[in-house]
């Protein structure tokens, strides 16, 4: 989707959106119609244009398209046009993260506005109570991670035979992440007749069989060459560093720069709070979120970021699927990830609602392999950004000793393996009848050993 107004930095539309086409042509209702246009969209992507009008006929869709190509509003369009809202639990959305439950949730609110349609998220973490207290009122919509959906199904709180659509987002994670079972399990108890759309980046043959399993006739819709949204509006940066570097950079891009609204992206849990106390340290407000904190405190952290409250987020990747926020300047990926698809949905948290957003990357000696597969996934040259005033640090003292013992300690095992390695025959060993029978030395394992098994009536 585009605003009305796009950036001038923004490329031609015709890469991104079906720009001869607009949503009222797509044969939405007026309340649907009216929702899209309080949010300031007029043409839908190219996913859009192609999956909602198949959505609209009934069809059950496997529908491939990159990340950033508004799959989300793609399907649920579709939904929120046929569900009339007198019939609960009407729609099931499957996604593979709590974040992404959240996400999906509210993007849908957004768009059925104008409408009086109930969306629920279900999702690990969060209360218990909390959830089944929403799913008694009966709502329309279901959003939620196949762990809790199917723990809400046995407890009797989410039925499955009113069930009209079924949908799975980010197929492709959701098996990564080893949610194939449940799938399986949740798909399989819908007996009733259903609308089934699958969404993936990728279409692998495990997920192109599960739709033979689970849909009727299924149209197969491939958008591969459609340009990312997301990645079309951000400019994107790296800058080459060293490991130890990366601290002391960071805290001179946020002191010189003085970002609005960033979020810090790193790999791993325990890097995002030590690196949140290095900035509370510096003097520099930081916040952290990760899938460890209790579900309270990432929501009062959420809620914070929303309210313009806390300038700098540091993130682990878990939470890069679930952070929705308008006014987000800069994101810097601290750690690249080793998902190319990972850090396309990290910078699509900044360009939101028609903005232009920048993404900085730090990038070590050993990582221009990742790099290079991020350019090959997003078609775009990530051009290196220079340092400005910041001087990097020699290299730590503990590092270099390290270093020194490592290359001392493979250099002692070269010259033990060359010590202890089989000395070759002399030319007189090599044929002297008495050594070896008619004079000939072995200089080499015999091709074919007896190596076999032996058969017995045991088996």
């Amino acid at each position: 989707m585009t605003q009305t107004t796009p950036s001038k930095n923004s490329p031609a539309e015709s890469d991104i959106f079906a720009s001869g086409q607009t949503f009222a042509e797509l044969g939405l209702r007026p309340e649907i119609l009216d929702g899209i246009t309080k949010m300031g969209f007029v043409h839908p992507t190219h996913v859009q244009s192609k999956l909602i009008p198949l959505a609209l006929e009934g069809k059950d869709i496997l529908g491939q398209s990159k990340t950033g190509t508004g799959k989300t509003a793609a399907f649920g369009l579709p939904i929120l046009h046929k569900t009339d809202g007198k019939s609960p639990f009407a729609s099931l959305i499957l996604v593979p993260t709590r974040e992404l439950a959240i996400q999906v949730t509210h993007e849908l609110r957004e768009l059925a506005r104008s409408t009086d349609l109930k969306i629920v998220a279900v999702y690990g973490g969060q209360r218990m109570g909390v959830q089944i207290t929403k799913l008694e009122k009966g709502p329309d919509i279901i959003v939620g991670t196949p762990g809790r959906v199917m723990d809400m199904h046995r407890r009797g709180h989410l039925p499955y035979d009113k069930i009209q659509f079924a949908v799975l987002d980010e197929v492709d994670r959701m098996l990564d992440i080893g949610f194939r079972d449940d799938i399986r399990r949740i798909l399989g108890t819908i007996k009733q007749k259903h609308q089934t759309i699958f969404v993936s980046a990728t279409i692998s043959d495990e997920i192109d069989k599960l739709s033979r399993q689970y849909m009727n006739n299924p149209v197969r819709l491939e958008l591969t060459t459609s340009k990312s949204l997301t990645v079309s509006q951000v400019t994107q940066k790296y800058f080459p560093v060293q490991p130890w570097d990366k601290n002391r950079l960071l805290l001179h891009l946020l002191k010189s720069h003085k970002p609005a609204m960033t979020i810090v992206f790193c790999r791993m849990k325990q890097t995002v709070d030590a690196l949140t106390s290095y900035l509370n340290r510096k003097n520099v407000e930081a916040h952290a979120i990760h899938g460890d904190m209790y579900q309270g405190k990432r929501n009062s952290v959420m809620q914070k970021l929303r309210a313009g409250e806390l300038s700098v987020l540091v993130a682990s990747d878990l939470a890069a699927r679930g952070l929705d926020v308008d006014d987000i300047t800069h994101v810097i990926n601290f750690d690249l990830p080793e998902d190319p698809e990972v850090y396309v949905h990290r910078i699509g948290r900044t360009a939101r609602a028609g903005r232009d957003g920048i993404a900085w990357s730090f990038v070590t000696p050993d990582q221009g392999h990742l790099l290079t597969e991020i350019e090959k996934l997003t078609n775009t040259e990530i051009q290196v950004e220079d340092f400005g005033d910041f001087k990097p640090g020699p290299m730590p003292k503990e590092i270099s000793e390290r270093m020194e013992a490592d290359a001392k300690r493979q250099q002692e095992q070269r010259t033990k393996a060359s010590r202890t390695s089989p000395r070759p025959p002399s030319e007189k060993e090599a044929t002297d009848p008495s050594r070896f029978p008619g004079g000939l030395v072995p200089k080499e394992v015999p091709k074919r050993r007896l190596g076999g098994r032996l058969r017995t009536r045991r088996g």
